[in-house]
């Protein structure tokens, strides 16, 4: 039986989401609340993606993505979204593409890499320059090649849709994170 339902121990407010670079706003939550609402959160299965493109230097930048979903098969659209403080942010909301790189149940390796700070997140990864700058992971189940359709600021993340240009798939048993870690998922 599930336990009765934790009220939150705030008020919350409307935040601008207006997708201007302005501070996000602040609801006052304790530690002790955001830590039992994200276990809360974590209880909900996720895939994992790395997010990639070359930056204004030519550089390859990527980051590790949990929160992605589809939104639209016509046109093809995706969602995902990235926290406000990742210093990947400014290079990928510049790039004029990026690949999402749905990554494969052996990767745990390469998730962590890219969620990492501090490192050199391509060094010794196996990857191939793609589309308008796109940068591909080898071994991804699916690679989608994607431009911005619409950049928005909402909270503490930045929520990115965008249409997918090209796309590549392989089967296989996909990397899955719950509960604050990996699962194992049967790739029939």
């Amino acid at each position: 039986m599930m336990p009765a339902l934790a009220p939150l121990p705030f008020a919350t407010e409307a935040c601008n989401d207006s997708g201007y670079d302005d501070e996000a706003c602040s609801i006052g939550h304790d530690e002790a609340a955001r830590r039992a609402l994200r276990a809360a959160l974590g209880q909900f299965a996720t895939g994992v993606t790395v997010v990639t493109a070359a930056g204004a230097d030519g550089q390859p930048v990527g980051v590790t993505i949990n929160a992605f979903t589809s939104v639209s098969l016509a046109p093809p659209l995706l969602l995902w979204c990235l926290a406000r403080a990742s210093a990947s942010l400014p290079a990928l909301r510049a790039a004029p593409c990026h690949a999402i790189n749905v990554l494969a149940g052996g990767q745990q390796a390469l998730c962590r890499r890219f969620a990492a700070r501090g490192v050199d997140r391509f060094a010794g990864v196996d990857c191939r320059p793609g589309p308008c700058g796109s940068v591909l992971i080898a071994g991804a189940l699916a690679t989608f090649i994607c431009t911005h359709r619409s950049v928005r600021a909402v909270g503490d993340h930045v929520v990115f849709v965008v249409e997918v240009v090209a796309y590549a798939s392989a089967p296989g048993a996909p990397l899955v994170f719950h509960g604050g870690a990996f699962a194992a998922v049967d790739a029939q």
